[in-house]
């Protein structure tokens, strides 16, 4: 497996540790990953993003959705297909899944909706007041320093 070697980023930048281990998942998985089910990720807005799941054959009863720990699971799974059942054909995927997806920071789960076979999930980013940028005022200090010249 090919690795990357992230030192440049570690040596300019506070913080981003947890990076790192994101890239190994997200290649790990990639490589090593399900296709199933399949998925978009949407920006709709510049802090508001939706994904959205092909679930065809699955109820809200059958998906479980929780965050933790700044990661996105989904989970389905059929409840009550104990009967056994003989196929010419199976094109459809009524398979047990997971799906997970990293949260950046201050990125919360809206709200899901399950309608026409699309589990739909809206994201927003909300960041806390202290992190939003803020204008400086620049102070002119030539009037000061004439002043206290003056005062002298």
């Amino acid at each position: 497996m090919n690795r990357i070697d992230l030192t440049p980023l570690y040596r300019n930048s506070v913080g981003f540790d947890r990076f790192g281990s994101l890239l190994d998942t997200a290649f790990r998985t990639e490589q090593n990953g399900s296709s199933y089910p399949p998925y978009n990720i949407e920006i709709e807005e510049e802090n508001r993003y939706t994904i959205s799941l092909a679930v065809a054959g699955f109820t809200a009863e059958d998906l479980d959705i929780e965050v933790k720990e700044g990661v996105l699971t989904v989970r389905g799974r059929k409840a009550g297909e104990e009967q056994e059942r003989h196929y010419l054909h199976q094109g459809i995927a009524n398979r047990a899944f997971q799906r997970k997806f990293n949260l950046a920071e201050h990125v919360r789960v809206a709200e899901a909706d399950l309608s026409n076979g699309l589990l739909t999930i809206r994201l927003i980013r909300e960041l806390p007041e202290a992190m939003r940028p803020i204008q400086i005022p620049i102070q002119q200090s030539s009037h000061r320093i004439e002043s206290q010249i003056e005062k002298h």
